[in-house]
């Protein structure tokens, strides 16, 4: 199972590649058009997004339309090889390296168990499957708010090139709820 979604992961991440840079940044900004319909489903008033890495949608032009509707927004922080946690996020120039290529709010940042999760991906099938990175951080994040009681709508952003005819699921694997692409708004 793990060698399929590795191969998924790679083909899908190969066609991310080949969108080109400023046909990504017209569609990450498109994303903002579904906010009324987004603004109708949000769970609570703390949102968390993820800062882009490599070829990725960018979820800052949404993010800054949700912050305007007077969201709370937050960002993951790793905290180990194994834990990610959610920290608040209100200013870009207090970001810190988190590794992978990306960066995130520092420690000294109010940590939050956000109603909302704007979930970065690699692929993603029909039935809201998703496959990340391969480093399992959104899945155990997820599993561990649940386990405390909270139960975060999951809201993955990504191109529509990313969607791949069907994902195998593991027990750990957590679900979407929604889907939001270019194409627009999808629930699972």
């Amino acid at each position: 199972m793990t060698n399929n979604k590795n191969t998924l992961r790679r083909e899908a991440l190969a066609k991310r590649d080949r969108i080109p840079e400023k046909q990504r940044v017209v569609i990450s900004q498109k994303l903002v058009e579904e906010l009324q319909k987004l603004l109708a489903i949000l769970k609570g008033k703390t949102v968390a997004g993820f800062w882009p890495i490599k070829s990725e949608i960018d979820p800052r032009p949404l993010m800054s339309a949700l912050k305007k509707h007077g969201f709370k927004l937050a960002l993951p922080a790793i905290i180990n090889k194994t834990k990610m946690v959610f920290r608040i996020f209100e200013d870009e120039g207090k970001l810190v390296d988190m590794g992978f290529g990306t960066v995130g709010p520092s420690e000294d940042a109010q940590i939050v168990a956000p109603e909302t999760l704007l979930v970065p991906l690699s692929a993603f099938d029909s039935k809201g499957n998703r496959i990340g990175y391969g480093a399992g951080y959104y899945d155990r994040a997820i599993a561990s708010m649940r386990e405390n009681g909270h139960n975060p709508l999951l809201i993955g952003l990504a191109f529509d090139c990313q969607e791949v005819p069907s994902i195998p699921a593991e027990p750990h694997d957590q679900k979407l709820a929604m889907i939001l692409t270019e194409s627009g708004l999808r629930s699972f």
